[in-house]
């Protein structure tokens, strides 16, 4: 059990089925047996409605590939998320780009940027709503250490900015040093 604002890194090889608990943790993939209890809530005995409320209301999830509009801005793949939230903030958004040093892209297509800058507009689109929870699956594996190790500090940064609690799950054996709690699957 985390507490508030608590950190932990799960890492396992792959293969092993790190996204697929992501995917539960999220309520994603709905489990064949068992329970998940997220907030005083049994994801397992909601509806799908029901899940994609307390998804939007609760978790913020950095994919492991970014999910964007590439049709849109970076500020309009915001205010998208937002407005699927109902929670509209373009403050918010300005101070979250801020925070991420790509407040210069807010009016780019997501496919014009690098991938550093796609990472942490990801990165964006999972706070932007304020969860308590920020899921990320794989956040470094395509990085140098210090890239790694940027983008770690960034997402426990934000996570700690924002008062959510972050879960990284990765292969990423060089995140160990970044995370007081860890489980090796």
């Amino acid at each position: 059990m985390l507490k508030n604002e608590e950190n932990l890194l799960i890492l396992g090889n792959s293969g092993i089925g790190k996204t697929t608990l992501l995917h539960l943790l999220s309520g994603l993939l709905k489990a064949k047996s068992g329970s998940i209890e997220l907030y005083g809530k049994e994801l397992t005995k909601l509806s799908s409605f029901q899940l994609d409320r307390f998804r939007r209301d609760n978790i913020g999830i950095v994919f492991q590939k970014p999910h964007f509009v590439n049709s849109l801005t970076v500020k309009e793949n915001l205010e998208l998320a937002q407005y699927i939230a109902e929670k509209k903030d373009n403050k918010r958004i300005e101070t979250i780009l801020n925070n991420l040093n790509i407040f210069d892209k807010i009016n780019k297509k997501t496919n014009e940027l690098s991938q550093g800058e796609k990472q942490r507009v990801s990165i964006a689109l999972a706070i932007v709503n304020s969860p308590k929870l920020i899921l990320a699956d794989e956040p470094t594996s395509s990085l140098d250490d210090d890239n790694c190790s940027n983008v770690i500090k960034l997402l426990k940064k934000q996570a700690s900015d924002f008062g959510a609690q972050l879960i990284v799950i990765t292969h990423d054996s060089r995140l160990k040093k970044h995370f007081k709690k860890s489980i090796k699957l």
